[in-house]
């Protein structure tokens, strides 16, 4: 019998390692705007206030399934005074 893991392993496995280190980034920058947040005690309302974003726009950030553009990378790092990402040059 299979199992969910089983599912999810064989699905993994499928999945080319370029998609893979996708989403494993998205769900990085997702944990990093949550960390910055909860460093400043702001909820998702309030973020998205300070932002002039909608919290639904806030909440696809926060779900791992965002396509961050540079743009909103840089708006980020610069409401927070500190990096979203960083680059090894």
């Amino acid at each position: 019998m299979k199992t969910i893991k089983t599912s999810f392993d064989e699905m993994l496995a499928s999945t080319s390692p370029a998609i893979q280190q996708e989403v494993s980034l998205e769900f990085a920058i997702s944990n990093r705007i949550y960390e910055l947040m909860t460093e400043r005690g702001l909820s998702k309302l309030q973020f998205a206030q300070a932002l002039g974003k909608r919290p639904s726009e806030v909440a696809k950030w926060l779900s791992g399934q965002h396509n961050f553009t540079i743009e909103t990378i840089s708006l980020l790092s610069s409401f927070f005074g500190k990096k979203l990402i960083n680059v090894n040059e």
